[in-house]
């Protein structure tokens, strides 16, 4: 059973710490919405677990004649031919249908969302779609997972309205950074092209500055819808986008050096320094949501400058 357990990947629930946000910001907005938030939370999140490993059970199984090809990957229990693929159907089944059944009491909307994550899992893993041998299809598809898992976390608390487009657009973006910048530690990493395209077959048509770019291209749109959040809603979150800004520049530092954590972000939680950094960015963010700086309304406004001075535009 040991194997079956590893190809569920429990270490990898971490990443279900991107519903988070979600739960906070329907929170802050909507602080009366919190009776039996506990209990819900709890079967929001082993439900996400469980609908994730699913996921994984069918991206192990029919990853294994890819893994063969990758330095590290090769060693998984799929590789060395010890899953029965009837086992792992039915593992994937059971995975599947408890973590519907959890999600049942959470909201109808939990459960359409979390149906859609498994939607995800198919197209992204089964061929003859199989969207992570598709260029930059890939890293968006794979991505499209982040605003899923943020909305669940949001439709724990908020039951009727959906979170901020902007909002959504930013996460999507922002976890196709991170994909790019993971894609970018592999190819590296295998630092073959042929053997790189053997392992990932959408690597045939990557190089090292494609990937660069893509970064630079995911970076920027999440920057762009999270401005249009933070402006939106709020001027005086506008402070904490350098931080924000910093913090991506970090992560790409850690994935143009070669850190592991790139390619394992499921491991980050051991980056000590970074999570403490993240902390102090939504604790900045939490305080900036309640603490008005009327100066910084003078940004909202419209002026000009003439020779007399600043004169206001109706």
């Amino acid at each position: 059973m040991i194997e079956y357990i590893k190809i569920a990947r429990p270490d990898h629930w971490f990443k279900n710490v991107f519903m988070l946000p979600g739960t906070a910001l329907a929170l802050v907005i909507f602080p009366d919405r919190h009776e039996h938030l506990l209990f819900q939370f709890l079967l929001g999140l082993i439900s996400t677990c469980l609908i994730a490993s699913a996921n994984y059970v069918i991206n192990e199984y029919l990853d294994a004649e890819f893994d063969q090809f990758h330095p590290v990957k090769k060693d998984r229990p799929s590789v060395a031919g010890l899953i029965d693929p009837v086992y792992a159907a039915i593992e994937y089944s059971l995975l599947v249908i408890v973590g519907l059944a959890l999600a049942w009491p959470v909201g109808k909307l939990f459960v359409l969302f979390s149906v859609l994550l498994l939607i995800m899992g198919v197209l992204y893993n089964v061929s003859p779609i199989r969207l992570k041998d598709r260029v930059f299809i890939d890293v968006l598809s794979e991505s499209f997972n982040n605003p899923i898992r943020f909305f669940l976390g949001w439709h724990i608390v908020e039951k009727i309205y959906l979170p901020p487009s902007s909002v959504l657009l930013a996460y999507w973006f922002g976890g196709a950074f991170l994909m790019a910048v993971k894609r970018y530690a592999e190819f590296r990493k295998i630092d073959d092209p042929a053997r790189a395209g053997l392992y990932r077959l959408s690597f045939r048509f990557y190089s090292p500055n494609s990937l660069l770019l893509s970064m630079f291209f995911y970076a920027m749109n999440a920057a762009l819808f999270l401005g249009i959040f933070l402006v939106k809603y709020r001027i005086e979150f506008i402070l904490c986008f350098p931080f924000i800004a910093l913090l991506f520049t970090w992560y790409a530092w850690y994935g143009l050096n070669g850190d592991l954590v790139t390619e394992n972000p499921e491991k980050l939680y051991k980056k000590w320094e970074f999570l403490l950094y993240t902390f102090f960015v939504v604790i900045l963010i939490f305080v900036l949501f309640f603490f008005d700086i009327p100066g910084l309304v003078f940004l909202m406004e419209k002026h000009v400058v003439s020779t007399i001075g600043v004169m206001s535009l109706p």
